[in-house]
């Protein structure tokens, strides 16, 4: 199991933007946190996953806050996963932005109270039981809250924090049902949320594919030199291009299969075992990518099952394990 090494300080992005990146790869939940600082007035995009990392961010970032901030004033949630939010709760009276679609979504997600019985009452020798203590062993629910935002929005939605603006661009759904990207265009940045993984494996609940790769297009038609993705290392157009390039050979690799009437679970064993992006962690998501892609073209509307779908990840990773 990885152990909790988070970073001490913040780092530097651009002027009036620092970023909080527990770069971790090969796991869930370490997601990249972006503050936004000018003149009194303090914004931070996406929060930690737990009280203990959010209080280590807030650590981080009292030396960059304004000396007459009271602190962080607004929160963004590029969606409503819980390793995006569940350290709302840490800010309180702050105004905490999203989707109006993410919001109405938010009752699907599973609840810190549920994240906790995965991770200490499900039977630790069955696959999802040790798929959630191996990669959410390591977070504290116990306690936690999973705040709402107080605004929402469809489409586009202004901000300013002092002197710098921000525009809210709503993009899905594609990982999720409400994702929104975060452009500072005198920043040249785009702060992408998990529409955008940098070397793991992507993840999308939602989808269909071609949904994430018109975000990822999205991104590239702002001009950013720098992207900013959900989790793991900064990333510049070329490599929002190359993920692109992977969601496309992905998505004609499902296709290709669904045509030929490969049930789903057959399919992604299949695409997994032709090394399909060998280099990058966590391929179990290629079963859940498969299995949300086989949703859109089979005509299925319902709502994704968030832990049924990692379940499926996870018994095709205890399986590998075992030899």
């Amino acid at each position: 199991m990885i152990g909790m090494n988070l970073p001490d300080g913040l780092t530097p992005v651009a002027e009036g933007l620092h970023l909080w990146a527990p770069a971790h790869t090969g796991t869930w939940g370490f997601a990249n946190c972006l503050l936004i600082t000018s003149g009194e007035r303090a914004a931070l995009v996406d929060t930690p996953y737990d009280r203990p990392m959010t209080e280590a961010l807030i650590a981080a970032a009292r030396p960059v806050l304004p000396a007459r901030a009271a602190g962080v004033g607004t929160i963004v949630n590029t969606h409503v996963n819980g390793d995006h939010t569940f350290g709302n709760a840490c800010f309180p009276g702050a105004e905490i932005i999203a989707t109006k679609a993410g919001a109405e979504h938010l009752c699907h997600e599973p609840s810190p109270q549920q994240m906790h019985f995965l991770t200490t009452q499900t039977p630790a020798d069955q696959p999802l039981g040790w798929y959630a203590r191996e990669h959410f062993g390591r977070y504290s629910y116990e306690g936690a809250e999973a705040v709402p935002p107080t605004v929402t929005f469809s489409g586009r939605h202004d901000l300013l924090v002092g002197d710098i603006e921000a525009e809210l661009i709503e993009v899905g759904p594609a990982h999720s049902a409400g994702d929104l990207i975060v452009h500072l265009p005198a920043q040249r940045v785009v702060c992408a949320g998990d529409v955008l993984f940098a070397d793991d494996h992507p993840l999308h609940w939602n989808g269909p594919l071609a949904r994430v790769t018109a975000a990822c297009e999205t991104i590239l038609a702002l001009d950013p030199e720098i992207v900013v993705p959900g989790h793991g290392p900064v990333m510049d157009p070329q490599d929002v291009r190359d993920q692109i390039a992977y969601l496309r050979q992905l998505e004609a690799l499902i296709h290709t299969r669904h045509a030929a009437g490969v049930p789903a679970g057959e399919a992604a064993a299949d695409i997994l075992d032709t090394g399909f992006y060998g280099h990058l962690g966590l391929p179990e998501r290629i079963v859940i990518l498969t299995a949300t892609e086989y949703r859109h073209l089979e005509g299925d509307t319902a709502d994704p099952d968030l832990v049924a779908l990692a379940a499926r990840a996870a018994d095709w990773a205890f399986r590998r394990r075992e030899g």
